[in-house]
């Protein structure tokens, strides 16, 4: 019976300690100072309506604010993708210039390059390998 008594006091304890933290917590959050949000002992009925609103507040403001750090963000990830793409698009233009610019024994020791590496030859948008063939032994031109 004693250990049982001493649960039911601890339990008791604990969640009057909760309600204080929780009042003084939501309280420094919401601005307010802490004699506008007491809890007498007797839980009446609308002090804990008072605690209920103080709390949906002060979740109503947590969740203002996450969505604000959200766009935030977003709008950061918008910017960076964009100038992602950007760079993608001028490095492909670079890539396909050198490829017409180089002669065919550069391509060949390139592809020879990436053989020995194990690299895999580079994939256009379409799907195809954009590395060409070596020459079959011809002039070139």
């Amino acid at each position: 019976m004693n250990a049982e008594c001493y649960k039911s006091l601890a339990m008791e304890l604990g969640v009057y300690q909760l309600r204080n933290f929780s009042i003084s917590f939501l309280s420094s959050l919401l601005g307010t100072e802490n004699a506008s949000v007491k809890l007498d002992s007797s839980s009446s009925g609308a002090s804990v309506v008072a605690i209920d609103n103080k709390i949906e507040q002060a979740m109503d403001l947590v969740k203002s604010h996450l969505m604000y750090a959200v766009r935030e963000e977003v709008e950061v990830l918008k910017e960076q993708i964009k100038d992602l793409v950007a760079r993608n698009s001028q490095l492909e233009q670079e890539n396909n210039l050198l490829k017409t610019l180089a002669s065919p024994e550069q391509l060949a020791q390139f592809q020879a390059q990436l053989q020995t590496t194990g690299c895999s030859p580079p994939v256009s948008q379409s799907g195809q390998s954009t590395q060409p063939t070596p020459p079959n032994g011809g002039s070139s031109a």
